[in-house]
C-alpha cells in the first residue's frame, strides 16, 4: 500500500513523499485523525534549532502528539476502527534500570524518525493505547504531553518524602496547567499553589488552591516540594525563586526545556539538602495511566479542553503550513490539526 508522508524539508516548507507500507508485517496500520503541534515541532518549522541539527534531521515528518483509528492490526490486539493514542517513543532494547524514554538508543517520532504527519502510520501494536470512542478527540490529540506530566508526578511519588501539604508549580503555560491539574487529582489532600507571570492565564487554573504572580509571593510562603514547568529563558529565574522558597529536604522536579545551560544555586541546594530530578518524554505505562485517569475522572477532559486554542482542518501541505503559522500567533493552548480526506 502506498503511503503519503508530509515532510518538512526546510524551515516553513513541506513536501510530499510516497513510500510503501507493508500490510503483511508485524506492525499495525493507523490512520491519524487528530494531531497536536508541540513547541519542539515549531522549533523545526521555524528553523530555530541549530543549523547543524536541522541539516541532520531534515527532511522529516513532524508531530509526536496524535491519535488515530486502527486500519489493520495483525496481532489481533486492536480491532479495525478502534481509536488509539500513538506512543512516539520507540525503544530498540530493554534495560532493567533505565526506562524506555531515557535509553539513548530509543528512537522518537518527529525527532530521530518520521513523526505522525502521514496518511497512515506503521507502528508496533505495543506502541498503541486504546481510547474511549466517545472521548473529545481534540483533547486526546495532546495526550503525549499530558503523559509526560503524569510520568513526572509518578517519579516524584517514588522520590519525594511523604510530607506533601503544599506543592508549588512554576509556570502558567500548557505544561504548568497540565502538571498542576494532575497533581490535584493524584494528590487531592495536597494544596497546589501555582506561580506565573500572566494573571489572565492564571485565572484559568480554577482547580488550583492558590495562584500567584511570581512578583507577588505572599509573605512567609513556603512549600514542601515544587515542579518547574517554565523552561527557556525563564528557567534560571524560576529555579532560583523555588530554591529560595522551598523547605529543606524537599524535592524539585524539572520539566521545562531550555536550549542553553541554566545556572543553578548549588550552595542553597547543598544547604537545604534539596533533591532535584529531571523528566523527559514518557513510556507506554505513562500513556496507559493517563488514559485510565481520563476514564476515572472524566471532568479532567473538560479542564483540558480549555487548552484547545484552535482546530484546523487539514487536507494539503498548504493547510498544514497554515496550521503551523496559526500556532506562531497563539499565546496559550494547543493548535490541533484535524485530518480529513
Amino acid at each position: 500500500m502506498i503511503n503519503t508522508i508530509y515532510r518538512l524539508v526546510a524551515p516553513r516548507r513541506f513536501e510530499i513523499a510516497f513510500e510503501d507500507i507493508n500490510m503483511f508485517g508485524e506492525n499495525a496500520i493507523v490512520r491519524p485523525t487528530n494531531l497536536s503541534i508541540c513547541n519542539a515541532d515549531m522549533r523545526y518549522y521555524l528553523g530555530t534549532r541549530d543549523a547543524k541539527v536541522l541539516a541532520e534531521k531534515l527532511p522529516m515528518a513532524l508531530i509526536h502528539e496524535g491519535i488515530g483509528e486502527v486500519l489493520h492490526d495483525p496481532s489481533g490486539k486492536f480491532q479495525t476502527g478502534d481509536l488509539v493514542v500513538m506512543v512516539p517513543n520507540c525503544p530498540t532494547e530493554k534495560d532493567d534500570y533505565i526506562a524506555e524514554n531515557y535509553l539513548r538508543s530509543s528512537k522518537f517520532c518527529g525527532s530521530s524518525m518520521d513523526g505522525f504527519l502521514q496518511e497512515f502510520v506503521e507502528i508496533s501494536p505495543n506502541r498503541l493505547v486504546k481510547l474511549p470512542q466517545d472521548i473529545d478527540r481534540n483533547v486526546a490529540a495532546f495526550t503525549e504531553i499530558i503523559s509526560v506530566s503524569v510520568h513526572a508526578i509518578t517519579r516524584f511519588d517514588k522520590i519525594a518524602h511523604a510530607r506533601r501539604d503544599v506543592i508549588g508549580v512554576w509556570g502558567d503555560g500548557n505544561l504548568g496547567y497540565i502538571t498542576s491539574l494532575f497533581l490535584k487529582y493524584m494528590f487531592p489532600k495536597s494544596k497546589i499553589a501555582v506561580f506565573g507571570t500572566n494573571r489572565e492565564k492564571l485565572n484559568d487554573f480554577t482547580f488550583a488552591d492558590e495562584t500567584h504572580l511570581v512578583n507577588e509571593v505572599p509573605d512567609g510562603f513556603t512549600m514542601d516540594h515544587a515542579f518547574e514547568c517554565v523552561g527557556g529563558n525563564g528557567s534560571p529565574i524560576a529555579i532560583e525563586q523555588i530554591i529560595g522558597l522551598i523547605k529543606p529536604e524537599s524535592t524539585l522536579s524539572i520539566l521545562g526545556v531550555s536550549e542553553y545551560p541554566v545556572p543553578i544555586n548549588t550552595r542553597m541546594i547543598l544547604e537545604k539538602g534539596i533533591r532535584m530530578f529531571g523528566t523527559s518524554r514518557s513510556g507506554v505505562a505513562d500513556f496507559q495511566k493517563t488514559v485510565d485517569m481520563y476514564v476515572e475522572h472524566p471532568e479532567i477532559i473538560d479542564y483540558l479542553g480549555n487548552l484547545v486554542s484552535s482546530v484546523n482542518v487539514v487536507r494539503t501541505t498548504t493547510d498544514i503550513k497554515n496550521a503551523f503559522e496559526k500556532d506562531t500567533q497563539k499565546s496559550f493552548g494547543k493548535t490541533i490539526m484535524k485530518w480529513e480526506e
